[in-house]
């Protein structure tokens, strides 16, 4: 590749096989052809840029359009995905490009003030102002011999067991109705429905087709899950392993009699759950929680793309009225200071000459959108700045939530 500038193109449904590939092959993973079809559902062309090389795709950074819950409202988000760049032009500014492009095209647009993503590895996006937004749990535990949960309190509910696509519009149904109170979830439309439900056996890894496992009480279906199992002997007898993808619930009765169903699977003598949210009620049900093997990681990555308008986009805990100055390389129109003004009803964000009583960069807003993370502790790592005594101890239960992000679908 020459030292000019790359030309960055905006691809067409033809350019789909190329950026799969390249995809594929950043990742290591080879294309079977139904993951491929589903993908390719879900695509959105004229959101993506992509850089040829002698006709080959060399680069490439992607968004989906979609809504993001976020603390007391949502907000439209570009759901970032499919970056790569081929391992023949790394270290040539390709990434830089065109990230830095989307960013402005993304806020240029003027409809989305925030954009999201997962993160390969986490010292990739901070550079360019993604913030960790929200952190997720692993558990990988024992099943039936060493853990325990409660008897149910309350007449229980029905429990079923089918195929997910059989079911998906009474999944879609709870799922629209829980989304809007959990910060960190994204809207699922009938395509997206396709895409979390596929299941191609490629996929599975040697375990059984996915099913759901259903919660029915008085008013119909309120708590689901999505899991599979991968059956496992040894000389003593039956070790499989129970694998959780999903579990929404509308009620601790229904959220109670699912994982005590997931927990009893015949044959089976382990589970794993890789999406849990860093408040899971599952924590508090078992009788020795050190036992669920519960490891914290990364998750959602958030940047402000337009600060007044992501500021004022979302909800505050208590009362705000706070200066906050900003700082914001790639978008130099986010830079200054902003009174943010605010509590549960709305909020608004307006650029002021008042002195600042906070000063951070456009990443450690990020951090904070969610509710996931606190002013304290980014000012304990030396990445926000009080400019006056008092602002941290009165900015930190406005920008919590009383409930946790819990990011569940990687996209």
């Amino acid at each position: 590749m020459s030292a000019t500038p790359p030309t960055v193109l905006v691809p067409g449904p033809d350019d789909f096989d190329d950026i799969a590939q390249l995809i594929a092959d950043a990742f290591g993973h080879p294309i079977d052809p139904e993951t491929h079809e589903v993908e390719r559902g879900v695509f959105e062309p004229d959101r993506a840029l992509l850089v040829r090389d002698g006709g080959a795709a060399v680069a490439h950074v992607a968004a989906y359009g979609r809504t993001l819950s976020v603390p007391g409202a949502t907000v439209p988000a570009a759901h970032v995905t499919l970056v790569s760049v081929a391992a023949t032009h790394r270290r040539r500014g390709l990434l830089t490009t065109l990230m830095g492009r989307q960013l402005r095209e993304i806020h240029d647009a003027g409809r989305e003030p925030v954009a999201v993503l997962w993160a390969s590895e986490g010292r990739i996006y901070p550079r360019f102002g993604y913030g960790l937004a929200a952190q997720r749990l692993t558990i990988d535990c024992p099943a039936t011999t060493e853990l325990r949960l409660p008897a149910p309190t309350s007449a229980p509910g029905t429990l079923r067991l089918d195929r997910p696509a059989a079911r998906q519009a009474e999944l879609a149904r709870l799922y629209d109705r829980l989304r809007p109170e959990r910060p960190g979830w994204s809207t699922r439309d009938e395509r997206w429905w396709r895409y979390v439900l596929s299941d191609p056996p490629s996929q599975r890894s040697g375990a059984t087709a996915r099913r759901v496992l259903l919660h029915e009480g008085p008013d119909g279906v309120d708590g689901y899950a999505l899991f599979r199992t991968a059956q496992d002997w040894d000389a003593f007898g039956p070790k499989g392993l129970v694998r959780v993808d999903e579990v929404v619930a509308a009620d601790p009765d229904g959220y109670l009699a699912l994982w005590r169903a997931l927990f009893s699977v015949d044959l089976t003598r382990r589970l794993s759950y890789h999406r849990a949210a860093v408040d899971e009620p599952l924590l508090r049900l078992v009788n020795e929680p050190r036992r669920l093997g519960a490891h914290l990681v990364d998750a959602l990555w958030v940047r402000l793309v337009d600060v007044p308008a992501a500021l004022a986009a979302r909800r505050y805990a208590t009362a705000v009225d706070l200066v906050i100055e900003v700082t914001d390389p790639l978008l130099p129109e986010n830079t200054g200071r902003w009174r943010l003004t605010g509590g549960p009803t709305g909020a608004t964000c307006v650029r002021t000459d008042d002195p600042a009583e906070l000063a951070c960069d456009v990443r450690c807003l990020g951090e904070l959108y969610l509710g996931g993370s606190t002013p304290t502790a980014l000012a304990a790592a030396g990445r926000i700045r009080e400019r006056r005594p008092g602002a941290l101890a009165a900015a930190g239960p406005a920008f919590g939530w009383h409930r946790a992000p819990a990011p569940m679908e990687i996209f």
